[in-house]
């Protein structure tokens, strides 16, 4: 009862957008709202005045650039900032740089009938108002509602493995999944890897309308090859395959080759794409030559994935907590066992290379 309440100050240039947030976040018990502004000088002076726990930020601001009142929160006074932003080309674009500026996550805005379609967005905002105010503010250097659905387990996409011998091979593939802020971590890692890596899948939470600018962010950024795949495409050493928003990632075996699967079933864990269900994919059709990869995000989304991996005699990796955004997905796999190794998120790309270039080694000896 004596629970510290969330305090969150609404930023919108929109009057319906931040009456219809308002009404949203005085749903919960745990959240306070401590006032509104419509531009960022109003918000610079509520912040003074309030003191806010989180802030909600639309992408597009007048009078300011939101970007650069972002920039100048970060730098002056850091605190967990929440994007609301617009399903548009330019607005994934502007998210995705104010994620790397430090924002903790974002909330797609709908394109159109916001006053009948944004209180659908509900408990999405709800849940990442409490993740943000938990979060941890990274230092960046260079290195929907969605209505409640069914919390499917990866068997509603590929049922549990059922003991079948792989066939040998020294192809490696590095699966990597993430969350909240996963694009950031992502983008550390990739630039941290060279060239000539071994292949790399990835899941990462994200909305359709975003994955393709962020993949192309990553293509710009990465010494690697960045793509989002298609059905069917294979999977080849120097290349990064990122899961379309909506749609789930697998790898499938095809003789000594392995192949990209693009998958429209059900959220599991109610995401789309699903770390559980790209990691379980691994351990089925790679087994050892893989190293599993968990990355900060909020939830469990990937942990049994990871023990799968790890069962299968693939090492795996979780990114520790001083260095995540919200440590609710490498954290419960370290809980789960299913990490070998817990690293803060800068020795991340150096231990993938060399368990990757030990899973190499052991599967020539093997092969011979």
């Amino acid at each position: 009862m004596n629970q510290k309440r969330i305090k969150v100050l609404v930023v919108d240039d929109s009057a319906l957008v931040r009456q219809i947030l308002v009404e949203i976040l005085r749903r919960a018990r745990d959240i306070e709202v401590v006032g509104t502004a419509s531009d960022p000088f109003m918000a610079r002076e509520k912040i003074k005045e309030t003191n806010p726990d989180v802030l909600t930020l639309d992408v597009e601001m007048p009078r300011m650039d939101g970007l650069t009142f972002l920039a100048n929160l970060m730098r002056l006074r850091p605190m967990p900032v929440v994007m609301i932003s617009s399903l548009t080309d330019r607005g994934a674009e502007t998210t995705l740089k104010a994620l790397e500026l430090g924002a903790v996550d974002f909330v797609s805005k709908p394109k159109i009938d916001i006053a009948g379609t944004l209180g659908d967005f509900g408990e999405e905002i709800l849940a990442k108002i409490r993740a943000a105010a938990g979060a941890r503010l990274v230092s960046r250097n260079h290195y929907t509602p969605v209505p409640v659905v069914p919390k499917h387990s990866a068997d509603a996409i590929l049922p549990a493995a059922g003991g079948k011998r792989l066939l040998r091979t020294t192809d490696r593939i590095i699966a990597i999944g993430a969350s909240t802020g996963g694009t950031e971590a992502i983008r550390a890692v990739l630039t941290g890897l060279p060239a000539d890596c071994p292949a790399i899948v990835i899941a990462q939470h994200i909305p359709a309308a975003f994955s393709a600018p962020f993949t192309q962010r990553m293509n710009t950024v990465a010494a690697m090859s960045v793509c989002e795949p298609v059905d069917g495409q294979q999977i080849k050493a120097g290349h990064v395959y990122i899961a379309p928003g909506g749609r789930h990632l697998l790898v499938e075996r095809d003789g000594a080759r392995y192949l990209c699967r693009l998958n429209d079933g059900p959220p599991v864990n109610r995401h789309c794409p699903s770390v559980d269900v790209l990691f379980r994919s691994v351990a089925q059709n790679v087994g050892p030559n893989a190293v599993g990869v968990i990355l900060t995000g909020m939830g469990d989304d990937g942990a049994r994935g990871l023990k799968e991996m790890h069962d299968a005699g693939a090492p795996t990796i979780a990114q520790d907590e001083a260095s995540s955004v919200v440590w609710g997905m490498p954290g419960a796999a370290v809980r789960l066992g299913a990490a070998e190794e817990t690293l803060p998120l800068e020795r991340v790309a150096g231990a993938i290379m060399r368990l990757a270039d030990s899973v190499g080694a052991t599967s020539m000896a093997a092969a011979q």
